[in-house]
């Protein structure tokens, strides 16, 4: 049985807030770039792109992009073939502070993987990291720098999030599963 732990407005407000501080941590939207990791992420670092440039009209018009990370994952052989997703940087990621967006934080995995991607393409001002979710159990010393709900879970849970452009349904975050 799943459990609802956001609604879609409170969706909306984590990702209002985020763009806030991503906005007063980096002193402006200048030099300032959101790559979201496919799927769920690219459609987050978009939503917050869009609010960043509501609230700072002077934000650059490309803003947020997409990283796929398949091919830098430690778990291919194990996770069996997954087909990559185009990544697209809009510009350079060099001298810039890119801002990495996901659906949720477990592992650390995921995020790795991204530190490896994005050391391809240049070398960024700095790299900081926006999850709508983080659930805990790192297995990597990763954190995040923006955070829109804190969800402590048993590994036996699973967090679903469901968003309109990828899922059809209204946006929502639920868990489901049993605390052992």
């Amino acid at each position: 049985m799943a459990r609802t732990v956001l609604t879609q407005a409170d969706v909306q407000r984590a990702l209002t807030r985020i763009a806030h501080e991503i906005l007063e941590s980096n002193r402006g939207a200048e030099h300032l770039l959101l790559l979201g990791i496919p799927t769920r992420g690219t459609v987050l670092a978009k939503r917050i792109a869009a609010v960043i440039q509501r609230i700072e009209p002077s934000a650059p018009a490309q803003l947020a992009g997409s990283l796929d990370v398949t091919m830098y994952r430690d778990d291919l052989s194990r996770s069996g073939i997954r087909m990559p997703s185009p990544t697209e940087i809009p510009g350079s990621i060099d001298g810039k502070t890119v801002v990495l967006v996901d659906d949720v934080l477990y592992s650390g995995r995921t995020i790795r993987s991204a530190f490896d991607a994005l050391s391809d393409l240049g070398r960024a001002r700095a790299v900081r990291l926006a999850v709508l979710v983080d659930r805990g159990h790192r297995e990597f010393p990763i954190r995040a720098d923006f955070v829109g709900k804190n969800l402590p879970s048993a590994a036996s849970e699973r967090i679903n999030v469901r968003l309109a452009e990828v899922d059809g349904v209204e946006d929502h975050v639920s868990i489901e599963g049993s605390a052992e």
